[in-house]
């Protein structure tokens, strides 16, 4: 780690790629500990101005200049090593850090609840740091997209507890010490890092396994449960969870369940998020936050406050009649719990807008992607979102779309022009319909591209 375990000493630190969710929720808490803290990245956006109104200087571009007066710099993973910035602090001496290693410097000392898994890590942190503050605990939280509520993804709590969601995607979730794991799913993902399933399940066993408390684990996930050491403390719907969901209750409004910890009635849980994941979620949240001293009818409150983080199932507009509903989802099982989630509000179409993320998960998934999205009624298909990788020849959006229209037939629409989507899109819906954009690339845009179209 550059010889930096700790932040003691450290004054003034330069983020690389500091409009991203992951580094502008470390640049929050950066600046709630009383650093002075800058950064750059290539654009503006929400996140970047947001940190200006809380006193970053933040750089458009990338300068060696932007590195003057910096005791560390850290680069978010999307940076390459050769970033001149990152050379300039090499030349000079400065330390340089990664995310993780900057993450790891910042929870010393803490007592970090780590939350990991396949789908619902952001959720379930969230609702988790919710919890805790509205038990009194003053947490500070680190997670991959804003809480609705604080309209922040960092904050700096007095209290003891830091909430982090410890990203899988290449293993550093490890970095972090763990005095709670909490682990929501597990699916095969990121291989181009760790080359096979095996490799990605024995870091989430070494994750689980590194837990001071007892790891909260979701039983329902038949690869997390064979991972679950003795004492773990499990949930899910299974007779075999230890905290368990039981007699779930999927409105058009809310989700509900009733809790029940080694057999024993705590009480219900009404949540303003939809869907049985979000359920699970739910209680992943209620048995963290109990594992760290939060009272059970404090947790429920705050669930019950809960209003969701950005990109999560997130109400954006309604266009002639239509509902938009933006979501961050880009693997199968995450496509086939939003799509269930829909289905709560109505009798309404559903009509998915859907950009495959990066061509190496579009060559190892894009079938399963298609096939997951023919539980929808209708669904538009454009080109990958490349996420800075390079294409691989052969591969496209084009297979999702192919997989698809094995289900939907005339129904599943191939639009490989990202600039002509929202024209398409606009052709097609109807009032009435629910229309979700998903994927984790820009078709986050496409809702207000409609409005210019149809508003």
């Amino acid at each position: 780690m550059a010889g930096v375990t700790s932040l003691e000493g450290i004054r003034r630190v330069h983020l690389v790629g500091i409009g991203g969710a992951g580094m502008s929720a470390l640049a929050s808490v950066l600046v709630g500990r009383g650093f002075v803290v800058s950064g750059s990245d290539l654009k503006r956006g929400p996140l970047v101005e947001r940190l200006e109104a809380i006193g970053v200087e933040v750089h458009l571009g990338h300068d060696a200049r932007w590195i003057d007066g910096a005791d560390v710099v850290a680069a978010s993973t999307a940076i390459p090593s050769s970033n001149v910035e990152l050379a300039a602090a090499r030349a000079r001496g400065v330390p340089v850090l990664s995310r993780a290693e900057l993450l790891a410097a910042l929870t010393a000392g803490k007592q970090v609840v780590a939350v990991s898994g396949t789908h619902g890590k952001t959720t379930t942190t969230a609702m988790i740091a919710q919890a805790l503050q509205a038990a009194d605990l003053a947490p500070s939280w680190v997670i991959g997209a804003e809480l609705n509520e604080a309209g922040a993804s960092g904050h700096a709590g007095i209290g003891s507890l830091f909430v982090v969601e410890a990203d899988e995607s290449d293993a550093t979730f490890l970095a972090v010490d763990r005095h709670l794991a909490v682990a929501t799913n597990l699916e095969p993902d990121h291989l181009d890092h760790y080359g096979s399933f095996d490799a990605l399940v024995a870091s989430f066993e070494a994750f689980v396994g590194g837990s001071a408390l007892a790891p909260v684990i979701c039983v329902d996930d038949p690869r997390l449960a064979a991972l679950a050491p003795e004492g773990a403390l499990t949930y899910g719907v299974a007779e075999a969870a230890r905290l368990q969901i039981r007699n779930p209750v999927l409105t058009p409004t809310h989700s509900a369940f009733e809790c029940f910890l080694d057999h024993r009635r705590l009480g219900s849980i009404e949540l303003g998020v939809l869907g049985m994941h979000n359920v699970r979620n739910g209680a992943a949240a209620v048995a963290a936050a109990l594992s760290v001293g939060a009272p059970f009818d404090a947790v429920a409150l705050a669930l019950r406050r809960y209003v969701g983080v950005a990109r999560r199932f997130q109400f954006k507009r309604e266009l002639r009649g239509a509902r938009i509903i933006d979501d961050y989802a880009h693997l199968p099982g995450e496509i086939t719990a939003t799509l269930q989630a829909a289905r709560q509000l109505g009798s309404g179409r559903i009509v998915v807008v859907f950009q495959p993320h990066r061509y190496s998960r579009t060559k190892l998934l894009g079938v399963e992607l298609g096939r997951a999205l023919g539980d929808a009624d209708e669904v538009v298909v454009t080109d990958v979102y490349a996420a800075g990788e390079e294409p691989i020849p052969g591969v496209s959006g084009e297979v999702v779309w192919r997989a698809a229209a094995e289900r939907l037939g005339e129904r599943a629409h191939w639009v490989a022009d990202r600039g002509a989507l929202a024209a398409f899109v606009a052709s097609v819906v109807r009032p009435g319909d629910v229309v979700l954009t998903m994927g984790a690339g820009d078709v986050t845009m496409v809702d207000s591209e409609l409005e210019d179209l149809l508003g």
